[in-house]
């Protein structure tokens, strides 16, 4: 069994804060202490994503409330159709990416290859 903790209730006061304020409420750096990421890798463009500045279990939500709070994040990110392109490539199974849900994503699999197999 998982053992749960109360949640802090400072974290949705959190709403309407700078990144600097968010990053500072998660236990992040606003600049994440690591070498510049390689331009020419193909994950670079991960380095420009707003998710950065919060946890991953944000993006990895049980519950329809936590997958809101990641679209919510994801709305104005620079780097979202790349994210949601790379999770589609890669057939990632969970998690929100690109502002989608696993759910979501299937759906647009699942509508490309129908219209793969109509074009065939």
């Amino acid at each position: 069994m998982i053992k749960r903790t109360k949640r802090d209730g400072s974290r949705r006061a959190a709403i309407g804060l700078s990144d600097a304020a968010l990053a500072e409420l998660n236990g992040r750096p606003t600049e994440l202490a690591t070498a510049p990421p390689d331009p020419d890798s193909e994950s670079a463009w991960m380095a420009d994503g707003n998710c950065r500045l919060h946890p991953p279990a944000t993006f990895f939500p049980s519950d329809g409330v936590g997958v809101d709070k990641a679209r919510k994040i994801c709305r104005d990110c620079p780097v979202k159709a790349r994210c949601l392109d790379y999770a589609l490539d890669e057939r990632i199974d969970h998690g929100v990416w690109g502002g989608c849900s696993e759910r979501e994503r299937r759906r647009i699999l699942k509508s490309r290859s129908d219209e793969t197999a109509v074009t065939v």
